[in-house]
């Protein structure tokens, strides 16, 4: 369960970009995460329309908890923020208030796009601190939404890649997603075309290897994932879509 709302965020230097919006206010899905049957916690998404600073923004909340046994040994409890620019998908204000099994991090941080700064407010440190940023930045959140905005399904090939700067507590990093295919998977809605993506993540103590993280994207307007896959050194985990509302567009399903 750990970082596990990340791999959902996460989830072009020759991807031809679309235009047309894939989300709106009201949207909200949650995840189921499990290993096999076991259910390990669940993950929720939700998008409202708020002003910050005078301007116009979409407000995303992630949060993710453990729940029954897997509570019990390791809780957590993450919740994710940010306000993104509804006109120029750029993040003006991130949040990460987590627990996870007792490690905390309770960060604000603010975007200065204009003079390329961010204030990054540890707020569990009581420091304060501002730190330059590259050009376009993400974080955790927006780049999710970014990306969704971003990639035009009917012109993407197999082997196009996303690569971008994502910007989180004072550090970046560098983002990439690689585009596998389409394949047509079995949910709890029904049979859904998806296409495959694959983000790159560092190798460490949490996953195998780089390219350890598997995500399926209903092949439609929306763009949301529907199954995740994450090959970590104790195990498989997966995210699986079960419930969703206030989609902008048709949820695309093909019968039986």
């Amino acid at each position: 369960m750990k970082n596990f709302l990340t791999l959902i965020f996460l989830a072009g230097t020759s991807i031809i970009f679309a235009q047309k919006s894939a989300y709106q206010d009201g949207e909200w899905f949650q995840f189921r995460i499990h290993y096999g049957f076991i259910t390990a916690g669940y993950a929720t998404l939700e998008v409202d329309d708020v002003s910050l600073n005078g301007k116009k923004v979409h407000h995303i909340k992630g949060e993710g908890h453990t729940t029954g046994a897997t509570k019990l040994f390791f809780g957590v409890d993450d919740y994710y923020q940010s306000y993104m620019d509804k006109e120029k998908d750029i993040p003006y204000r991130f949040i990460r208030k987590i627990d996870e099994g007792g490690y905390t991090k309770d960060i604000q941080i603010d975007f200065d796009h204009g003079n390329q700064t961010a204030r990054v407010n540890d707020k569990k440190k009581g420091k304060i601190e501002e730190v330059s940023l590259p050009s376009n930045p993400q974080d955790m959140v927006s780049a999710f939404y970014y990306l969704r905005n971003r990639v035009d399904n009917d012109k993407i090939k197999i082997g196009d890649v996303v690569d971008m700067n994502m910007f989180f507590d004072r550090e970046t990093h560098k983002f990439r997603l690689k585009f596998l295919g389409r394949e047509t998977i079995k949910t709890d809605f029904g049979n859904v075309p998806t296409l495959i993506f694959r983000p790159y993540v560092e190798a460490g103590r949490v996953f195998k290897e780089k390219e350890s993280l598997t995500v399926w994207v209903t092949d439609d307007d929306n763009k949301i994932p529907v199954l995740i896959k994450a090959d970590l050194a104790v195990g498989s985990l997966k995210a699986t879509l079960i419930k969703f509302k206030g989609l902008k567009h048709s949820f695309k399903v093909i019968p039986d």
